[in-house]
């Protein structure tokens, strides 16, 4: 049975404060081996004095670029851009966050969120004694679905990948490219307890132990899709205006 709970009595965190010592007082003698917390990036990134300076947040979206794939310019004024950032992430305005943050600050992702997780986990595991894994999530959108869901940005001790390839379906088939994003799902399921707007940025997941394994296994970076496998580079309109220019060029 798979159970997830949200911890209560963590507080506004600043820069400097130590996470592990904020979750394993929440979560005081509640937590058991193969148990996976669910950490909202936004509590890491203060944690970790992820803040700039920023008069413009289109300033700080455009430094933490490095490819636009989409933009759109709407008729009341606002911008949209959809990126990918330093860190490899797909997302709207490169993750940067002006919501809860001082005035004429924004708040970058967290600079290594697999990193970031590495350290809660490790620190976890050494002060409570119990085999945790940790994923670092944050929201973000999907193509072709409007809404938004949160997903893993950093992981560790915890299997991102559910590798179901080779086995067999009920009819006997094999399955040739099964592969849930546990990672992505258990973010995602972590959020509907955590809310967004309750002041609790950390899940406990439980019941899914089979997950949890060492702290040397491949991150969330592991899951975003290498450039030579991606179908959807850039955004229709980009795509358009690619192809006319270098139809005309030719």
């Amino acid at each position: 049975m798979l159970q997830a709970w949200a911890l209560d009595g963590i507080g506004e965190i600043a820069a400097g404060d130590d996470l592990v010592a904020v979750i394993a007082e929440a979560a005081g003698d509640a937590l058991a081996d193969g148990d996976i917390l669910v950490v909202t990036s936004k509590i890491v990134s203060k944690a970790e004095g992820r803040f700039v300076r920023a008069g413009d947040r289109e300033d700080a979206i455009t430094a933490e670029t490095v490819r636009v794939v989409a933009e759109r310019t709407w008729p009341n004024g606002s911008r949209t851009r959809i990126v990918e950032s330093r860190l490899g992430i797909i997302a709207a305005a490169a993750g940067v966050d002006a919501s809860n943050t001082p005035e004429g600050t924004v708040l970058l992702l967290p600079e290594d969120p697999d990193a970031s997780a590495r350290a809660i986990a490790e620190g976890l595991r050494s002060r409570l004694g119990a085999r945790v894994g940790v994923i670092v999530s944050d929201t973000l959108g999907r193509a072709w679905r409007d809404g938004q869901t949160d997903q893993a940005i950093g992981a560790a001790g915890v299997h991102v990948f559910e590798d179901l390839r080779g086995q067999t379906d009920a009819q006997g088939r094999e399955l040739a490219v099964t592969q849930p994003c546990a990672a992505d799902e258990l973010a995602s399921a972590a959020d509907l307890v955590k809310g967004k707007a309750s002041g609790r940025p950390v899940a406990v997941i439980r019941g899914r132990g089979d997950l949890v394994g060492e702290l040397d296994l491949p991150g969330a970076r592991s899951i975003l899709r290498p450039a030579e496998r991606d179908m959807f580079h850039t955004g229709a309109e980009e795509s358009y205006r690619a192809g006319y220019e270098a139809g005309r060029s030719a």
